[in-house]
């Protein structure tokens, strides 16, 4: 499951960080997603549910729907 497709305020576990181009996958993981780590979408954007807001390490991103479909992610049940 990729993060653009989870629930909102679902807690999931990072599985993956990768993206179309070498550059996308680099600026995710500088601004701090790394496998391993908890996420949650806290907030839809009010147009298409654009942009994503989410809850990593305790900071909230704003990520667009492109780079947040670069994260898989695996549900916490």
């Amino acid at each position: 499951m990729r993060l653009n497709q989870l629930a909102k305020n679902q807690i999931a576990q990072i599985a993956a960080v990768s993206g179309d181009d070498a550059g996308m996958e680099a600026k995710l993981r500088e601004i701090g997603f790394a496998e391993g780590d908890e996420v949650e979408i806290v907030h839809l954007g009010p147009i298409g549910g654009k942009p994503i807001c989410v809850r990593l390490n305790q900071t909230l991103i704003a990520l667009r729907a492109e780079e947040a479909a670069a994260v898989a992610v695996a549900p916490r049940s």
